[in-house]
């Protein structure tokens, strides 16, 4: 049995329709939600709803049970994530699930310099507790989403450019539908435990390269404005973006620039057995006939 944590999420979702796409039977996938009210989709096609919370430990050892491959979607809450996943290995370990896929992230600073530490300690030390935990692992070093762009570019990217402090840093852009398809590939193969995957595209691109791709798609000027770091912040919060959110989009525009997701190996291609989507292919899905 397999279950899927975050199973109404994006990446959940995503997964569950590549696995049963491959022929999974519907009725060996779990989904863990926390309000079955949003799972009616997934219940109509035949997956097994279980309701569990991270805040809840009791709802995740009984969740767990009689799970034999868990898909640790990590969460979204970044204050208290790394307590939730603490306790979600401690409920997996007693539930005696046999093997835990988790989607991490890829770095290179892993210090307290980075700046990304906020968001990157947490999936470091969820790492850290599945390792040693003694159940076998599969460690997913996911790249940034390239579904992420468009929020970082905001609604009139067209009209007024891409304007991200990022410099000319590269990094391996990946669609969420490619990881999740890697995901659940692993999900159903063999000889992947404890081993670490870098899930990154084969192909690494500057916001310039955006910018360009942008342009050719749409036939518009898109121009690449690299501001401070000052004066994207500011300007931001004047737009009304919450001081929290313009603090995140500034310090992963700040690793991108620092080359965090710039990506020298990557398992994607071999796990997919295909090439993975490139940045052209997302952005004409998304911004062709704009």
């Amino acid at each position: 049995m397999i279950l899927i944590t975050g199973a109404t999420g994006h990446f959940g979702k995503a997964t569950i329709e590549h696995l049963l796409k491959k022929g999974t039977p519907p009725h060996t996938i779990a989904a863990l939600v926390r309000d079955e009210a949003k799972a009616t989709e997934l219940k109509a096609k035949g997956i097994q709803i279980r309701k569990g919370d991270y805040n809840d430990y009791a709802s995740l050892q009984s969740a767990f049970t009689g799970i034999d491959t868990l898909l640790l979607v990590s969460g979204n809450d970044l204050h208290d994530r790394l307590k939730q996943q603490e306790s979600a290995v401690n409920a997996a370990r007693e539930a005696g699930v046999k093997h835990i896929i988790y989607t991490s992230f890829v770095r290179k600073n892993e210090t307290d310099t980075s700046p990304i530490a906020m968001v990157g300690k947490s999936h470091i030390e969820t790492e850290k507790f599945i390792k040693a935990s003694g159940i076998p692992y599969t460690i997913l070093l996911n790249n940034l989403y390239t579904d992420m762009l468009p929020i970082f570019f905001g609604e009139q990217v067209l009209n007024t450019g891409i304007f991200l402090p990022a410099g000319s840093g590269k990094a391996a852009y990946t669609t969420r539908n490619d990881m999740a398809e890697a995901a659940a590939n692993i999900l159903t193969g063999q000889g992947h435990e404890n081993k670490t995957y870098t899930i990154a595209n084969t192909e690494n691109y500057t916001l310039q390269d955006a910018a360009t791709i942008l342009q050719e798609i749409t036939g518009k000027p898109v121009p690449y404005v690299n501001p401070t770091v000052a004066d994207y912040t500011n300007a931001l919060t004047q737009a009304g973006v919450p001081a929290e959110y313009a603090s995140i989009f500034a310090s992963f525009s700040e690793a991108i620039r620092q080359g965090e997701f710039d990506a020298s190996t990557t398992d994607l291609e071999k796990l997919l057995g295909r090439k993975p989507a490139t940045l052209r292919d997302y952005l004409t899905s998304v911004y062709s006939g704009k």
